[in-house]
């Protein structure tokens, strides 16, 4: 199978909040009121525990029916450590990303223990959010200048 390429693209709105739109969606990015923002939706690290929770769903519904179970629900709850100070210029010492971050599940399902130790392996090993973040990613990032030509 060949590569799949999945883009965002959108425009600032103010400083604090972004609109993008991922094929159809509309995806608004935003930051709370203690960040200066109006708190209208999710923020950029909030978006990315909620794209990891959503990639481990995927996946581990996947992974169980390979394995030949099935989960009638599956809970997740995702959370990080970020130190602000980086991002907001107090301080160069910390990162600026997650120090950490847990993800817990709790699937509804008749599988046994061990059956759910191997599914857990399996879907670790093959969500790609997880390995984004848990690998480096070559990225380029790069600026471009409009001009108002008369």
């Amino acid at each position: 199978m060949s590569d799949l390429k999945f883009t965002v693209s959108g425009e600032s709105t103010s400083a604090t909040q972004f609109i993008g739109k991922a094929r159809h969606f509309e995806l608004i990015i935003d930051e709370p009121e203690a960040l200066n923002g109006t708190d209208e939706d999710a923020n950029p690290v909030e978006y990315i525990l909620a794209g990891f929770a959503g990639c481990i769903n995927v996946v581990g519904h996947l992974v169980a029916k390979e394995l030949g179970f099935t989960i009638n629900k599956l809970k997740i709850e995702v959370s990080g450590n970020i130190n602000p100070e980086r991002f907001l210029g107090a301080s160069t010492k910390e990162r600026a990303g997650f120090k950490s971050i847990q993800l817990s599940l709790i699937p509804d399902t008749d599988a046994s223990i061990e059956t759910l130790v191997e599914w857990l392996e399996l879907v670790e090993e093959r969500c790609p959010v997880k390995d984004n973040l848990t690998n480096q990613t070559p990225i380029k990032i790069s600026v471009e200048k409009e001009f108002n030509l008369p």
